[in-house]
């Protein structure tokens, strides 16, 4: 088989995920459309990512993209995790992935309301809350938040037990769940936060106000190979295992999305198969030099569930145990540190490796402007990560 190389990889990883300095996107949403997504779990991060890939980016022209010309959309996808999604792909990656997640998060509400004892016919109940949270969604002008809308609507308040039976339980309101449900199942889109940019408390407004239009209905099969095409192309190659971490298919879905395919195996360095799209074969030429801070849960840090060829062994200081990825420093396609923002709002990096000096100077450069660039807001990552919080601790 032909052999795709560990420098080659990295070299990929720099161009197609915009992060060599004549590579970077012209606006925020061809920079997700290079990556399928940003993930969004984190509100912050979705700034950071954009501005590592977007030429004169500044939180004002993310804003933009998300609320004025809304090239993107906050929607969940993959994995059942947040994501901001280029709108033009918003159909896609609903029809392989959300359809089925919003049907399961349904099962699971009804069972909740059922086992908190909200009521006795918990599914009569809960068509009656949410046939009145639209209403009173599309009574407002604009998008409204949820507290406004807990105003509103009673059932909303309504409390349900989560974790029953495990060693943690707790509750939550039906909101939280109902407008989560509501978006995956196309009825409602996440607008503008309240607060700054770092700010998760989204307002709410009708899918087709919001788009001018209902998102199209696409076929699951062809939404799926479309969605495993893209990853081959901007994470390939990729394993199987990869493939299916990152889409949260099955391994069954994933192998009929690849049978629809022109897909080629390669050989990688570290002794595994790999799969790249057939035409994808060429060997990438060496890379720029490049260097990246990188925010708590990017797309390109999360891209693999197989990441020895660009993290080596730095996983346990800039992972949490479930697998989310910190904060981190790379050098021409490798990460070799971490960061963190102290309370003063200046970031500090340690290096974990040497990146050679003329890399140090430019990690220690962009450190400063990326202190200047956050300004006043504190971007603290949601999941927190050993070196993270050691950092943050030192200052």
């Amino acid at each position: 088989m032909p052999r795709i190389t560990t420098d080659q990889r990295r070299a990929r990883l720099g161009r197609r995920h915009r992060l060599t300095p004549s590579t970077r996107a012209a606006d925020p949403a061809e920079a997700a459309r290079s990556l399928i997504a940003y993930h969004a779990t984190d509100p912050g991060s979705v700034y950071l990512q954009a501005r590592a890939r977007t030429l004169d980016m500044n939180p004002a022209t993310l804003g933009r993209a998300l609320y004025d010309d809304r090239s993107l959309v906050r929607m969940i996808g993959m994995r059942r995790t947040l994501f901001a999604v280029p709108t033009e792909l918003a159909p896609m990656v609903n029809a392989a992935t959300t359809r089925a997640i919003a049907a399961r998060e349904r099962t699971r509400l009804v069972a909740l309301l059922g086992e908190s004892g909200i009521a006795a016919d918990p599914q009569a109940w809960l068509e009656m809350v949410e046939a009145a949270t639209v209403d009173v969604v599309r009574s407002h002008d604009g998008p409204v938040a949820a507290a406004e809308l807990s105003a509103e609507v009673a059932g909303l308040r309504e409390r349900i037990t989560v974790g029953k039976g495990r060693r943690w339980v707790g509750t939550m309101s039906v909101a939280t769940r109902l407008l989560m449900l509501l978006a995956m199942e196309g009825r409602l889109m996440r607008g503008r936060p309240r607060g700054t940019w770092v700010s998760g408390q989204y307002r709410w407004a009708p899918t087709d106000r919001w788009l001018g239009g209902d998102l199209p209905q696409l076929p699951t099969d062809d939404a799926q190979t479309d969605l495993v095409r893209r990853w081959l192309c901007t994470f390939g190659p990729g394993t199987e295992r990869d493939l299916a971490w990152w889409t949260g298919l099955t391994l069954g879905a994933i192998r009929r999305a690849l049978a629809g395919l022109a897909v080629a195996t390669v050989d990688l360095d570290d002794g595994s198969t790999g799969l790249v799209m057939a035409d994808d074969l060429d060997p990438e030429p060496p890379g720029e030099p490049w260097i990246a801070l990188l925010p708590a849960l990017d797309a390109t840090t999360m891209g693999w569930t197989a990441r020895d060829w660009y993290l080596g062994p730095h996983g346990p200081g800039l992972f949490d145990t479930n697998g989310n990825a910190g904060p981190t420093v790379w050098a021409h396609g490798r990460v070799v540190g971490g960061w963190s923002q102290r309370r003063t709002g200046e970031v500090l990096v340690r290096l974990l490796e040497d990146p050679g000096r003329a890399a140090r100077a430019a990690i220690e450069g962009e450190a400063a402007a990326l202190g200047e660039w956050v300004g006043p807001v504190r971007v603290v990552p949601r999941f927190r990560t050993p070196l993270e919080q050691e950092l943050a601790a030192a200052g």
